[in-house]
């Protein structure tokens, strides 16, 4: 990204260390801050890829594509079956039902990850997300936008119960545009990335994150006119889905009552190199580090 966060860089000195780095920004206070590049281009990003993209010739990436294969295959993706319902395991039977055709929209936090995992593009523009940014609410909007963009595709809003709660109110504005878009929310009654991270890094010491206090969001949807579907048994989720999925009357809201204490992995620790991403569940008798760094 033009700014090098550390969602990005990971640990700064260990980042790209045989690569050369080139930044294009219109701003030049921006160059060095965190990076140093070895190429710093001062002009308007877009005007200087037209520029640059003539010049450059295509990679032969089979070997490296091989590699990733291979990565995939020793770890793929898996999660637990038995203990209640799993988020994943909705993401991947929605991904199933919809043939991977449906148009993603996340919002923020531990079912973006999962959805990101779960939900295979096909195509482009099909996946809507503030990566990086982190920005919580922004998951409902962007579905609205993208289902008002492509009215005969099947959106569906991926999002948490405590993003939703930032801009459900633009229920209002899907209800009164009949919009056929879906909104699954992943409910573990928890701001779960957070909680992951005091977790993991804290003591398992829990600030500000339980949602204990949350609202029957089926029955939110309900007082807009908005059709709803309580989900809370694994048994049930390929029911439930293709009852939503059917359902084109205007928006629906699918409350998935998932499992409080899951994590998501991979995760690469704030200020941690690449090197040291925690590919899962570390034993509870090893003490990590505290993280260096945002979150």
């Amino acid at each position: 990204g033009a700014r090098w966060d550390d969602r990005i860089t990971g640990k700064v000195s260990e980042f790209c260390l045989n690569a050369t780095k080139i930044h294009i920004d219109i701003d030049p206070a921006e160059f060095g801050k965190i990076i140093q590049p070895d190429i710093s281009v001062n002009g308007d990003a877009a005007l200087v890829l037209d520029e640059l993209i003539p010049l450059v010739k295509p990679l032969d990436t089979k070997e490296w594509l091989k590699k990733i294969e291979n990565w995939k295959k020793k770890h793929p993706l898996k999660y637990p079956k038995r203990g209640g319902l799993r988020a994943q395991h909705v993401l991947a039977e929605l991904d199933r039902l919809t043939g991977s055709n449906a148009i993603i929209a996340t919002d923020v936090g531990q079912h973006q990850m999962w959805a990101a995992q779960f939900c295979r593009s096909t195509r482009e523009r099909q996946w809507l997300s503030s990566g990086g940014a982190g920005t919580m609410g922004y998951g409902f909007p962007a579905a609205i936008g993208a289902q008002l963009g492509n009215p005969e595709d099947l959106v569906v809003a991926v999002v948490g119960d405590g993003g939703f709660q930032m801009t459900m109110s633009e229920l209002a504005t899907a209800a009164i545009n009949k919009l056929p878009l879906k909104i699954l929310i992943i409910n573990n009654s928890y701001l779960g990335m957070v909680r992951q991270w005091q977790q993991l890094f804290f003591d398992n010491r829990e600030s500000g994150v339980d949602m204990e206090g949350n609202p029957d969001f089926v029955k939110i949807g309900e007082a807009y006119g908005i059709k709803g579907f309580h989900l809370r048994r694994a048994g049930d989720v390929t029911k439930v889905l293709k009852k939503a999925l059917a359902y084109n009357d205007g928006p629906c809201i699918i409350e998935a009552e998932v499992v409080k204490a899951d994590n998501v992995f991979p995760m690469i620790p704030a200020g941690a190199a690449v090197s040291e991403m925690l590919i899962d569940e570390p034993p509870a008798s090893k003490k990590l580090k505290k993280p260096v760094g945002s979150t």
